[in-house]
């Protein structure tokens, strides 16, 4: 790693409506997302000499001081995609064209890469396609999780897209394996979220009335031994909104290694669950099509996953 000096970097109309903070996780190649926010939140990053928040969206003709920071040394190559991810991410195209790339993200795979993470999916993908010259994350999911992941191809389209899931029109929808039965009349779960760090320094999310609102709609999409297969539809986008609400009413995802008590993981470990059963199925875009049509884009429910709902059919 070396000394990176300060640069200047000066806002156009094709970069217009951009947030500050996804700027300088795209400029600031290696910095770790928390260096990223805390230089923002010491002032050190600066918009035409002022202090500014991490959801600033920049306007054309704004000056952006990034400051001095340790970078990867000139010459060094990024961390490069195994042969068998690079066959993986083939395989898990799910629609492509000018504007946008939908994938279906293996789990354990976070979508970039940040502290401890030398290499995520828009990185790899970055490496794997030299002649895409613009490919940005249009919205993330945690790493553990599988399923559609949205990407812009163009600057135009990845603002249309921040749009659409800033005001809640794209509508995700998501399958869960949960434990025991549940119940019929619980359809929505509406409880506000706050974020926390504990003294070991590892940050989680409670049901508290300090939080931030949150809703969560729920169906069953099949009743299974001892488990659950449900449909999700989260109306808000807090973190780990779904994994949260589920444990709170009392039956947390399968393979939830943060929000699974003790008994239930042990439980999990039992039945060979070795990851989060939680499956990111399909991402619809309302009036995205050429013609004003919506455009729905869907991932099919991991091998893994469908083995174990297979199995507790019985």
């Amino acid at each position: 790693m070396r000394a990176q000096p300060t640069r200047m970097v000066r806002i156009d109309a094709e970069g217009a409506g951009q947030r500050i903070d996804n700027l300088l996780l795209r400029e600031l190649k290696g910095v770790p997302r928390s260096r990223v926010y805390s230089m923002l939140r010491k002032g050190e990053v600066r918009v035409d000499g002022r202090r500014i928040r991490a959801g600033h969206r920049l306007q054309a003709g704004e000056e952006v001081r990034l400051p001095p920071w340790h970078g990867p040394a000139a010459g060094r190559r990024p961390a490069e995609p195994s042969v068998a991810l690079a066959e993986r991410l083939a395989a898990g195209v799910l629609h492509e064209d000018d504007d946008l790339l939908a994938m279906d993200k293996p789990a354990g795979l976070a979508v970039h890469g940040g502290s401890g993470i030398h290499l995520g999916l828009v990185e790899a993908l970055r490496q794997l396609r030299p002649d895409t010259p613009f490919l940005e994350l249009a919205h993330r999911i945690d790493r553990d999780t599988s399923g559609c992941v949205l990407l812009a191809k163009r600057r135009a389209a990845l603002r249309r897209l921040h749009v659409l899931f800033r005001e809640r029109r794209a509508k995700k929808r998501y399958l869960a394996l949960v434990g025991g039965d549940w119940p019929a009349h619980l359809r929505q779960l509406d409880a506000p979220l706050e974020r926390r760090v504990a003294a070991s320094g590892e940050r989680f999310v409670r049901v508290s009335a300090a939080g931030k609102h949150a809703v969560t709609r729920v169906r069953v999409a099949a009743r299974l031994q001892e488990a659950t297969l449900l449909e999700i539809e989260p109306e808000t986008g807090r973190t780990h909104q779904i994994r949260v609400h589920l444990a709170a009413a009392g039956h947390p995802i399968l393979g939830d290694p943060k929000y699974a008590d003790d008994e239930a993981r042990a439980w999990h470990e039992t039945l060979g669950v070795v990851r989060l059963c939680l499956h990111a199925a399909s991402i619809e875009l309302p009036e995205w099509g050429d013609d004003g049509t919506a455009r729905r884009f869907e991932a099919p429910l991991p091998k893994d996953m469908a083995d174990l709902v297979a199995r507790l059919s019985g």
